[in-house]
């Protein structure tokens, strides 16, 4: 008989599980990002009924980009992986490996990484990681290891999702959170400076009904019922995902920075997940990081979930606030309840 996951409080004793490992020999060969044309202001919403000075206040979201409805992730997917390889240089042919990181596939089976395979007219092998909000994180230690080990000498990794999807638009104070994007980065062999100095990646499942999509596995199947009660959509306790956000994130960005020598002064940029402009500013206040140094686009595009960090990293690159040789910090956290972050020197 199926259980039903219950919103719960995490007392799991985070810390004591987590492990930090050093993977360098690996670079960041180029950068690409893409969201959708269509744009939807707050102003827009405001005409559906949803308060646009709340979105503002709560969130600092003023617009975010919806997929229009032939646009799919592996879409979005394709263009910013197109992007990356041509601020790459590199040819679809030198591929090797294809990762994308989504909780959005096109369709439960295949990866939308073989359907992206597919779209690129590429042969190498290719899958999906599911981390949420975390996957870009996620995704980039999977394919630094791939390269590191030498099994793979160009990477394409992607973080892409598309969040109106599953967000219930019944829902005020959930559905203007999120949006729609993709990034990518593009990674390879590099010197022993080069790479993750510093890097960890966390779970807590006792946190799983804070946020969470009640129908469409294995579990609860998706049925005429379902649709009726919208279990279809996310689920989100945000109050409490907020709280845990701001204790998880700093406490493992200092611990990350430990672990690599680091002090928050040598961090040339910051990238954390764009979920929230409350979160983000209560993050840099808490690390006292000179607020030029944070890199935010939420304003613009709201929650993008894994394509969230991907699309704000390849923008700053693209701007040249991300240059050779820069210490840039990472740090990913939702579903799961998962969380990650990396010290990469670009």
């Amino acid at each position: 008989m199926a259980t039903t996951i219950e919103p719960t409080r995490s007392t799991r004793n985070q810390t004591a599980h987590r492990r930090f490992h050093t993977l360098t020999g690996v670079q960041v060969l180029g950068t690409g990002a893409f969201t959708p044309a269509n744009v939807v202001r707050n102003e827009d919403l405001s005409e559906l009924g949803f308060d646009a000075d709340w979105i503002v206040q709560r969130t600092g979201i003023h617009e975010r980009r919806h997929a229009l409805p032939d646009e799919v992730t592996s879409d979005l997917a394709f263009q910013a992986a197109i992007r990356c390889l041509e601020a790459s240089d590199i040819a679809i042919g030198d591929i090797d490996l294809i990762l994308v990181g989504t909780v959005t596939p096109d369709r439960p089976m295949p990866s939308t990484a073989c359907i992206l395979q597919q779209k690129l007219g590429s042969n190498a092998p290719a899958f999906d990681v599911n981390a949420a909000c975390s996957g870009f994180v996620y995704t980039l230690a999977t394919g630094a290891q791939f390269v590191k080990t030498g099994h793979s000498e160009r990477v394409l990794v992607v973080g892409a999702d598309l969040m109106s999807r599953i967000v219930n638009p019944a829902d005020k104070k959930t559905y203007p959170l999120f949006g729609d994007g993709a990034g990518a980065v593009l990674l390879g062999p590099g010197s022993k400076e080069q790479g993750l100095l510093s890097y960890m990646m966390g779970a807590d499942g006792d946190g799983a009904g804070m946020l969470y999509i009640p129908a469409g596995g294995s579990e609860e199947p998706v049925n005429a019922a379902a649709i009726e009660a919208n279990r279809q959509f996310m689920h989100m306790d945000g109050r409490a995902v907020f709280k845990w956000a701001i204790r998880t994130v700093s406490d493992a960005i200092r611990e990350t920075l430990h672990h690599a020598g680091k002090s928050i002064d040598d961090v040339d940029a910051l990238v954390l997940h764009q979920a929230n402009i409350r979160i983000i500013d209560a993050v840099i206040d808490e690390l006292e990081l000179n607020p030029a140094k944070a890199i935010v686009n939420v304003e613009q595009y709201g929650n993008t979930s894994a394509g969230s960090i991907p699309l704000a990293l390849a923008e700053a690159h693209q701007q040249g606030r991300i240059d050779r040789g820069d210490l840039v910090l990472m740090c990913g956290f939702g579903a799961g309840l998962t969380w990650g972050t990396a010290l990469l020197r670009w």
